[in-house]
């Protein structure tokens, strides 16, 4: 398979994105491509594409699996596997949010909740506890939030995001 120069550009930036992320520079450049082109490809197909070795594909796609960012779907008369991605962008985000809210941030949230809950934490310095706490009513503010931004609809998050710097003057003005 031959991609367009358009493409490759975006495949490409994509995976390079992906290695600044901590994901895997194949693993992103997949997902890409699922997206980008649209359209359910088989294992053969990708590895083409990006010219990666076929169990570098299968373990991209395993990976990209266990995110809940692909899916196998079959086509008629042909008995392999296609493999495709969502092409909402909107899902997509909700889906990435979510899954690194669930592996990067809920750990923390708990170890910090652990943390004040140990008979023990009293007995460190006061300003350690300060930090701790004000550290765990942070993130425990930004995980409920973000709880609240994944159940809204695009419309409306796209009108949130549009009132950007809006939000920050009306309060400036408040005071």
């Amino acid at each position: 398979m031959t991609l367009s120069p358009i493409t490759e550009r975006f495949v490409l930036h994509w995976g390079e994105m992906g290695s600044r992320w901590g994901v895997n520079r194949t693993v992103a450049q997949i997902h890409a491509l699922l997206f980008v082109l649209g359209k359910p490809l088989t294992a053969e197909d990708i590895a083409d594409a990006l010219g990666v070795a076929r169990s570098n594909v299968s373990n991209s796609l395993r990976e990209l699996g266990n995110w809940n960012l692909v899916r196998i779907t079959h086509v008629m008369a042909d008995r392999r596997d296609f493999f495709e991605t969502s092409s909402d962008v909107w899902e997509l985000m909700r889906i990435i949010v979510r899954e690194r809210k669930l592996r990067e941030f809920d750990p923390t949230v708990a170890l910090l909740n652990d943390t004040l809950a140990d008979p023990n934490f009293t007995s460190e310095p006061a300003d350690l506890q300060k930090r701790i706490k004000e550290t765990q009513a942070l993130m425990q503010s930004l995980s409920s939030w973000t709880d609240d931004m994944l159940k809204l609809e695009p419309s409306l998050l796209v009108k949130i995001i549009r009132l950007g710097g809006k939000i920050q003057r009306f309060f400036q003005s408040s005071k």
